[in-house]
C-alpha cells in the first residue's frame, strides 16, 4: 500500500470559531444549503456525531460520485481540531483503501483564522496513483471551503 500526504495552509477572514462551527459542528445541515450542487445531503449512519460515527455524503444526480462515508476520528472542539477518515465510496475511485483528513484552525492576529489541512491518501496494495487523479477532489474541497466562507462574510449573524 502506498502513502500521499499533502498539506493545505488555510486562511481566512473569517473567525476560526464561526469557520470551525460551520465546517465541522453544523457541516451536515448547512453544507446542503450553502452547496446543493455538491452536497445533496449528510446522513449520521452510526454514532453520535463524536469519535466512531460514520456519516454518508449523498451527492447530486449529475454528479460524478453517487456517495462517501466517512468515519469521524477525532473532534475536539475547544482546539478545533477535527479528524476524519473516508472509508467507502466512489469517490476512493476504485485505488484507494482510505483518504484521511485532519484539519487544525487557529484564530489568526487580526480577527480570520489560519489553519493547516492534512490529507493522506492510502492507496489498495500494488496500486499507484498521481496527484493529477486526485486534483478533481481537491479543487470540490477547495470549492466548498471558498463557498462556506462566502456564506459566513455575507450572513455575519449565522
Amino acid at each position: 500500500m502506498g502513502v500521499l500526504t499533502f498539506t493545505d495552509d488555510i486562511k481566512s477572514p473569517v473567525a476560526a470559531s464561526r469557520l470551525f462551527k460551520a465546517m465541522v459542528l453544523e457541516a451536515d445541515t448547512l453544507l446542503p444549503k450553502i452547496v446543493p450542487q455538491a452536497i445533496r445531503n449528510v446522513e449520521v449512519v452510526e454514532g453520535n456525531g463524536g469519535p466512531g460515527t460514520i456519516k454518508q455524503i449523498n451527492f447530486p444526480e449529475g454528479s460524478p460520485f453517487k456517495y462517501v462515508k466517512h468515519r469521524v476520528d477525532a473532534l475536539d472542539k475547544e482546539n478545533m481540531t477535527y479528524a476524519y477518515t473516508m472509508v467507502e465510496g466512489d469517490a476512493l475511485l476504485g485505488k484507494l483503501e482510505s483518504i484521511s483528513y485532519e484539519l487544525k484552525l487557529n484564530s489568526a492576529p487580526d480577527g480570520g483564522s489560519i489553519g493547516k489541512n492534512v490529507s493522506t491518501y492510502h492507496t489498495k496494495p500494488g496500486v499507484e496513483i498521481k496527484e493529477e487523479e486526485i486534483k478533481g477532489g481537491k479543487n470540490m474541497a477547495e470549492g466548498i471551503f471558498k463557498a462556506v466562507e462566502a456564506y459566513l462574510l455575507a450572513n455575519p449573524d449565522a
